[in-house]
């Protein structure tokens, strides 16, 4: 059954003194977030508003963003944070509020904390030969410590640390790795490597077996290279605890499947691999061929621990319906591989989520604490 349209109207109160008379846009689900398609009028004067109708509106959530154009100039916070898309659920004709408290761009646009250093600009992956960005983050005390550290490998390190850096589907959204390990007392060495920045590259990075579509899959060299090359890098440069036990990776979406195929793959590098979201539906018959086939030989996977998370509202292609639900997807295999992995699983799912760096925010904080308590668990007992 197609769904209802219904016409909502918008009222935004301005509360800023900054840009007023400038034109002001609505961006948003309802026009596949164009930060310029719907003008509204232009910003009221402080205090007051303006009122707007969205007409042939989808009923279900509607998401909502208020820019001047584009995604530079956002509506914020008063100190300056970018705000989550505002969430209705719509279902006949409404009319909501909206409220401007800030704009972006009356501050800093790089977000980084000043523990984010660059690795390398131009660190050369031999197997791929391409060079990759890498950023690290060093723990708040690692100049006066003389500690060794855990380190997480990351994948689509642009969206990790630095939201003039991450520019998504929706605008810039990062995912605050930083923000979070800097208001933590124990923390680890992160190691975030950058995707292609053309699209169709980055699936042929992640992916490790030809689909279709992408008929040449670099992962397996994406992975060795990390392997090989990046990781012993890493524990030669910096003050690292370079075992499986406190070496971990972590991706998201295709970086998730990818992800899953690494801890297949090197039980003796990663003893943790943290899968957000994994699109197996890229893939699924490979992965349950390989999974299999990994899994029976008998290696000792009994350190070894995959973490899975996903939002419950996840879709393959943005389309709800049921056939498209990412979350099946992972049940199924979840359900498959307790029958076949010796170490150590844990799903983690949001009943609101959906597929995205927002959501990913708060997973990576319950993941971070998650393995932060069994690696110091491990320790105190050793």
């Amino acid at each position: 059954m197609s769904k209802k349209f219904i016409e909502i109207a918008v009222n935004i109160l301005n509360n800023c003194e900054h840009y007023v008379g400038e034109p002001l846009f609505l961006a948003g689900t309802f026009n596949n977030w164009d930060p310029q398609h719907l003008l509204v009028g232009t910003v009221p004067p402080i205090g007051q508003s303006i009122r707007c109708l969205i007409p042939h509106v989808q009923t279900g959530d509607l998401e909502l963003k208020i820019t001047r154009g584009n995604w530079l100039t956002l509506e914020a916070s008063r100190d300056g944070k970018l705000k989550s898309p505002q969430v209705f659920k719509v279902q006949r004709d409404a009319e909501i509020n909206l409220e401007i408290d800030s704009w972006r761009d009356l501050f800093p646009r790089s977000t980084a904390s000043k523990q984010v250093l660059t690795l390398d600009d131009h660190f050369y992956f031999p197997e791929m030969n391409v060079y990759r960005k890498v950023m690290i983050y060093l723990p708040k005390d690692y100049q006066q410590s003389g500690q060794r550290y855990p380190t997480i490998y990351m994948h689509d390190g642009q969206h990790l640390f630095d939201e003039a850096r991450s520019i998504g589907r929706s605008g810039p959204v990062e995912w605050m790795v930083d923000e979070f390990l800097d208001g933590y007392d124990s923390s680890a060495i992160v190691v975030a490597i950058d995707h292609a920045k053309d699209y169709e590259l980055r699936q042929q990075e992640y992916l490790v077996h030809p689909v279709q579509g992408t008929k040449n899959a670099l992962g397996w060299h994406y992975l060795e290279d990390i392997v090989q090359t990046l990781k012993p890098f890493v524990d030669s440069n910096y003050r690292t605890l370079p075992g499986p036990m406190h070496t971990s990776m972590l991706g998201s979406s295709i970086a998730g499947l990818l992800t899953l195929y690494a801890g297949l793959k090197y039980p003796a590098v990663f003893g943790t691999v943290a899968i957000f979201s994994p699109s197996i539906w890229m893939d699924e018959d490979n992965l349950y061929a390989y999974s299999e086939n990994m899994l029976s030989k008998g290696i000792n996977r009994s350190e070894q621990e995959f973490y899975f998370y996903m939002g419950d509202r996840e879709r393959r292609f943005r389309l709800m319906d049921a056939h498209n639900n990412m979350k099946i997807d992972l049940d199924r295999y979840f359900e498959w591989i307790k029958n076949h992995f010796s170490g150590k699983l844990t799903r983690h799912v949001n009943p609101e989520g959906k597929h995205g760096a927002y959501y990913w925010q708060k997973a990576f904080e319950d993941f971070y604490l998650h393995w932060n308590s069994k690696i110091n668990s491990i320790y105190i007992n050793k």
